[in-house]
């Protein structure tokens, strides 16, 4: 259930963080991850201040974002999960933001779709940065080469970055995931391709987001400590 006590020890906890090292709260987008969280929650969480919230499944979504819109929810919606192709039109009707585009094939098909309902959509890439067989994301040595095939389509913009950390507690070993993502970002970015800005870095979650925060994480997606543990 969401808790607005949480939501205000994490928005501390994110300005202790960015202060350390010389970054403004401001910098950091707070991501509420409302997968399988009822819309009422939903709800509570936007009155609250949440403006930005992160879905992983297309289905759910599209019975939960319509009702939370008629209520009068002004919220951004980011795709977070692996989108698959065949789910391409409803979320394009659904999402302000994909960060999953972790492949050449699906960004055809957002291309197309987007090209044909006259709309600019932004993304991200997502980069396995762990080297996890459990997680998706293109391998970093091609995630350069991504970014330039995604920076050819008219109708798509690359503005960032995404990834999830390691399955660990070693500190260190979450730090070279994040750091791996910034460096990437910066690799790209000197690149100065067309329809790409790299103004963005999703990284960092409930239990890692203040080292992402030290990594220069842009957004971090917030769902356990908010919500509580998932049924």
């Amino acid at each position: 259930m969401f808790n607005v006590s949480q939501l205000e020890m994490i928005r501390a906890r994110i300005a202790s963080s960015c202060t350390r090292v010389g970054r403004r709260p401001e910098e950091v987008t707070l991501v509420g991850v409302s997968k399988t969280i009822p819309a009422a929650e939903v709800f509570s969480a936007y009155r609250s201040g949440i403006l930005c919230f992160g879905e992983n499944r297309v289905q759910e979504a599209a019975a939960k974002i319509p009702e939370l819109q008629a209520q009068g929810v002004q919220a951004q919606w980011h795709l977070l999960g692996h989108l698959q192709t065949n789910k391409v039109k409803s979320a394009l009707e659904l999402f302000d933001v994909i960060q999953s585009v972790d492949r050449l094939s699906l960004a055809e098909v957002l291309q197309k779709r987007a090209e044909q309902i006259k709309r600019n959509l932004e993304i991200f890439a997502q980069v396995n940065t762990s080297g996890e067989s459990t997680k998706y994301g293109v391998a970093p040595q091609e995630a350069v080469s991504l970014a330039r095939e995604l920076s050819t389509f008219s109708h798509l913009r690359l503005t960032g970055l995404m990834t999830i950390g390691a399955l660990t507690s070693d500190t260190h070993r979450l730090r070279q995931c994040f750091r791996a993502l910034r460096e990437l970002a910066a690799n790209i970015a000197a690149l100065h391709l067309p329809n790409v800005k790299m103004q963005h870095l999703s990284m960092g979650m409930t239990d890692d987001f203040e080292i992402a925060i030290a990594e220069g994480a842009t957004h971090v997606r917030i769902g356990r400590a908010l919500f509580g543990e998932r049924q």
